[in-house]
């Protein structure tokens, strides 16, 4: 059986942020190799998720994270099953973590696929099966072409689906996941609110010559 140093179990768990009981058991069942131990420490978290979703999660935090310059803002609402936990360093971190993962996605509008309108789909459907590039294919083929990029186009707008920043590797469904195996309890993202300086204000355009030449009385 290969040695398990404290060294190898701290790196782990510096990557991971589980348990030093839990990482040392990954690295045993996975012979020292700290990448495949990752990979059993997520999926443990996947399966500790599934196990927790069912329960309520009424407490958390609202929180927010303003950009530099000031130029965009959001606003977003984490929720946990417990005061405790919401006061907690850790998920104060996760929070704060995911409102600048939202200030750094300008296309998400959704917490979650299952949360995008059916109009919305049907109007990408529409628009991709008019495209020049699908024209002379057989509608079956069609279809499935339109399918695979209306799904892509979904995950687009949903922030669970997003690559975390912080790591590539996992997404914010996976980072969330990998939360509630550490934390212990369900943790939601409820909802959120991302503001960009001027957006929706229609700017007065000015010609600067034409306003120069009108002074001047010139043409």
């Amino acid at each position: 059986m290969t040695e398990i140093s404290a060294k190898l179990v701290k790196e782990l768990r510096d990557k991971t942020g589980a348990g030093m009981m839990d990482c040392k058991k990954a690295l045993k069942e996975n012979e020292g190799d700290i990448t495949k131990a990752s990979e059993w420490l997520r999926q443990k978290g996947i399966t500790s998720a599934e196990k927790k979703a069912g329960r309520i999660a009424a407490e958390g935090l609202v929180d927010s994270y303003i950009h530099t310059g000031g130029r965009v803002g959001v606003l977003v609402e984490v929720n946990c099953e417990t005061d405790f936990v919401a006061r907690g360093e850790k998920f104060q971190a996760l929070v704060r973590n995911i409102a600048m993962q939202i200030a750094a996605c300008p296309s998400v509008e959704y917490v979650k696929t299952d949360d995008i309108p059916a109009e919305i789909a049907a109007k990408e459907t529409e628009i991709e099966m008019g495209r020049d590039d699908l024209a002379g294919k057989p509608e079956q083929i069609k279809e499935k072409i339109v399918q695979g990029r209306i799904q892509k186009r979904l995950k687009e707008l949903a922030l669970l689906d997003q690559a975390y920043v912080r790591d590539q590797n996992i997404t914010i469904e996976e980072l969330i996941k990998q939360s509630i195996a550490e934390l212990g309890e369900n943790i939601q993202i409820r909802r959120f609110t991302r503001f960009v300086l001027g957006e929706g204000i229609e700017k007065k355009e000015s010609n600067f010559a034409e306003e120069v030449a009108a002074q001047t009385g010139q043409k």
